[in-house]
């Protein structure tokens, strides 16, 4: 049967590539909104500063539990509308649904309490977007020669900059373009915020049915003529924990190595992502920490947002520049400059008292964004077998959220504790972990680059 196995993957069209990821756009502009928001929001329901970790532990635990499980489930799947869209398809319904009620917990007050529902909703949007996204990294894998990777998880970033700009940049937009109010007085929050998360659910579905519409996927009898696929790809009968249990103990070892990155990357956002919001209204606007319904406080959490879009947008364009940089000074080593240029804009953002220069380290942290979305999975597409994509890929998301989940746990306490409710430490802290893992890169073997360079 090997003998049959001559055809080369085809290279796709740069529209083809577009395509493909233009759902990740709609899935990162929920993320968006999430990252810069979710802490605000669950303050504004009656969360203190030392809680906001715990209530954002949902995030990795679902991403833990559901990833594997998705990966493993459409490896082995193909129906009428393929191998990995109906599952990325299910998890943007799921998700739309978690935007537009998230931000109305409070109408749920006569039942459970506002902050309850919030973080349920949160919790939802979570297992939703870990649904959609861990089929998308596998569909660029599948669907793209050794040679177009790079290039194609360089445009997915391109894409999920530009959906993370949208929604971080959405509050303010509503507010300064349409008016909308800023503030609300009865304990809700205002309507720019609430809006933003409907047309950002609007956003996500119509980005999912692109993709759906314009992207091929190849059957399992195609996949079979390719000379890089395995004999044996079409007849994996384990069971998912049999094969979890399996494939985990022989995972490559470029994944092994690429996993002590990624837990250094994925802990230092984790805590820019929960802490960024009252860091800011504390450290630079000078609020109280329990004070979370003034209006100062609401320009302080606009203010994330905003800076939150500008690192996103650095994002955008540094994703551009990152096969060409790659292919001069090795992934490796851009991988490695780019989370050093992240953490020292991290640990920058201490000795800032300006809000207006709060833009400055977001360009250090957008060059990290990007090589974190892209980099890790071009260094390791080249190492995993192609019939083992979806649970490898779902195995590989173990070591973005068992650090969240880490910090998840002692962020607050070490909040509360080590730094005196001054969360700005916490991203002082993250900006350190994150230059370890820079270092840490090195020690990683990228045999398939190079292949590439000779």
């Amino acid at each position: 049967m090997n003998e049959l196995k001559t055809k080369a993957k085809p290279r796709l069209s740069r529209a083809a590539i577009w395509n493909m990821s233009v759902g990740f756009l709609g899935i990162q502009m929920g993320f968006g909104l999430q990252n810069g928001n979710a802490s605000r929001i669950l303050q504004t329901f009656g969360a203190d500063v030392h809680e906001l970790s715990w209530f954002w532990l949902v995030a990795p635990v679902t991403g833990m539990v559901v990833q594997p499980i998705i990966g493993h489930l459409s490896d082995k799947s193909w129906g009428r509308l393929g191998r990995r869209k109906p599952y990325f398809l299910l998890g943007a319904v799921l998700a739309s649904i978690g935007l537009i009620l998230m931000p109305n917990a409070d109408m749920f007050v006569a039942f459970l309490p506002a902050l309850w529902v919030g973080a349920g909703m949160l919790m939802v949007m979570d297992a939703s977007f870990n649904i959609a996204m861990e089929p998308f990294r596998a569909l660029v894998a599948d669907n793209l020669p050794t040679e177009q990777r790079t290039a194609g998880f360089s445009i997915q970033t391109v894409l999920i900059g530009i959906g993370a700009v949208i929604g971080s940049w959405l509050p303010t937009i509503l507010a300064d373009w349409f008016n909308m109010a800023t503030t609300a007085t009865d304990g809700s929050l205002p309507a720019n915020l609430v809006w933003s998360f409907i047309i950002g659910a609007i956003i996500l579905m119509m980005a999912i049915i692109w993709t759906l519409v314009t992207t091929k996927e190849y059957s399992p009898e195609e996949l079979k003529e390719f000379s890089d696929v395995p004999e044996d790809s079409d007849s994996d009968k384990r069971s998912f924990f049999t094969a979890f249990k399996e494939d985990f103990s022989n995972m490559p070892k470029t994944m092994r190595q690429l996993g002590w990155v990624q837990f250094c990357s994925w802990f230092a956002l984790f805590g820019m992502w929960v802490f960024t919001t009252p860091a800011i209204a504390q450290h630079i606007y000078g609020l109280d920490p329990t004070d979370s319904s003034s209006q100062s406080f609401n320009d302080a959490g606009n203010m994330v947002g905003y800076i939150f879009g500008v690192y996103n947008l650095v994002a955008t364009v540094y994703a551009f520049l990152l096969p060409s940089i790659a292919r001069k000074i090795g992934r490796k080593n851009t991988h490695a400059f780019s989370l050093l240029m992240g953490g020292l804009g991290l640990i920058s953002i201490y000795f800032i008292g300006d809000k207006d220069l709060l833009i400055l380290p977001m360009i250090g942290i957008g060059i990290a964004w990007a090589s974190i979305l892209a980099m890790p999975y071009a260094i390791l597409g080249g190492s995993i077998p192609p019939a083992k994509m979806g649970i490898y890929m779902g195995i590989f998301n173990l070591f973005i959220t068992i650090p969240q989940i880490l910090n998840a746990l002692i962020g607050g306490p070490m909040v509360k504790y080590m730094y005196g409710n001054q969360a700005i430490f916490s991203l002082v802290a993250s900006g350190v972990v994150m230059c370890i893992g820079a270092y840490l890169v090195r020690y990683v073997e990228d045999t398939d680059d190079i292949t590439i360079a000779t």
